[in-house]
């Protein structure tokens, strides 16, 4: 929290949600990790400032109609909702950063992409299960949500 005398306000985070964590808030297969995210997901949208990508997005729809079995038009339903996210679009430069990141971190392409989409829209973090938590890459710490109750 900042006050300058009379007023106070509250420094807002800009947090990546990765894919998995949008997953796992619809996997009936898991209940735990379903009930963690839809917490981490909730508390994000409530007190900070939520971001995804294209690709997060994509990710997303194949997964959870493919894998999970989700209905495609409820699953079209709930990325409506991403409207109120702030969104990075996957262009050419974000995919030559990623391609950076990925060779000098030795992180897999897709990952380096979540990092890079990260970085360009000034995250401070990216909450996600596949990558090393703590760790930090370009300025952004990666923090897994779903191992802790604390967020």
């Amino acid at each position: 929290m900042v006050s300058n005398g009379r007023e106070k306000s509250f420094i807002v985070s800009k947090i990546f949600i990765d894919t998995n964590i949008l997953v796992y808030s619809i996997d009936q297969k898991n209940e735990d990790k379903k009930q963690k995210s839809r917490r981490t997901l909730k508390k994000i949208i409530e007190s900070h400032q939520p971001v995804i990508s294209t690709q997060v997005i994509k990710e997303f729809y194949v997964v959870s109609t493919n894998k999970l079995k989700a209905d495609p038009i409820v699953v079209k339903n709930i990325i409506h909702s991403f409207h109120n996210m702030e969104i990075v679009n996957n262009d050419l430069e974000l995919i030559e950063q990623a391609i950076d990141i990925s060779v000098i971190s030795q992180l897999s392409f897709w990952d380096a992409l979540i990092i890079a989409a990260a970085e360009k829209a000034n995250c401070e973090f990216v909450f996600s299960e596949d990558l090393s938590s703590g760790q930090t890459y370009r300025g952004v710490m990666v923090i897994n949500p779903l191992d802790k109750d604390d967020f």
